[in-house]
């Protein structure tokens, strides 16, 4: 592996977490942002699942789809079956909350949901890479 190609995985993955860390603040703020912070949980998944395919040589399309980048990733690695259910969970919340319409900002629980699932594919994909991409 180039050594290029392991820092580029590595941006990824730090932009990610950079994702969850600012999910975080968003939702903890003095005025929660809880429509952001949904936002950058989706974003936190969606980025961590392009480290592990650009690690692998797999090309990806734009999209906000996590599930899309889950069927690519399940060729790959089929322990990824194990986040389908994380990819219905936070792929509404690439666009949901971004533009005015009926809700303008998630519940509590579900920006909590969103949290918890969005860290727990982090933590997942940091697991089936190794440890020289990680952050």
């Amino acid at each position: 592996m180039s050594g290029t190609k392991e820092k580029l995985a590595r941006n990824w993955l730090i932009k990610a977490n950079r994702d969850l860390l600012s999910a975080r603040e968003l939702a903890e703020a003095d005025i929660p942002l809880l429509d952001t912070a949904a936002y950058h949980c989706q974003q936190a998944a969606e980025k961590a699942i392009k480290a592990f395919l650009l690690f692998h040589d797999v090309r990806f399309e734009k999209t906000h789809d996590i599930e899309v980048l889950i069927l690519q990733a399940i060729d790959i690695n089929p322990d990824f079956r194990s986040c389908h259910e994380a990819a219905s969970i936070l792929t509404p919340f690439a666009v949901e909350f971004r533009y005015p319409g009926n809700d303008m900002e998630p519940e509590a629980d579900e920006y909590g949901d969103a949290f918890e699932v969005a860290a727990g594919v982090y933590q997942f994909v940091l697991q089936k890479l190794p440890a020289v991409v990680h952050p």
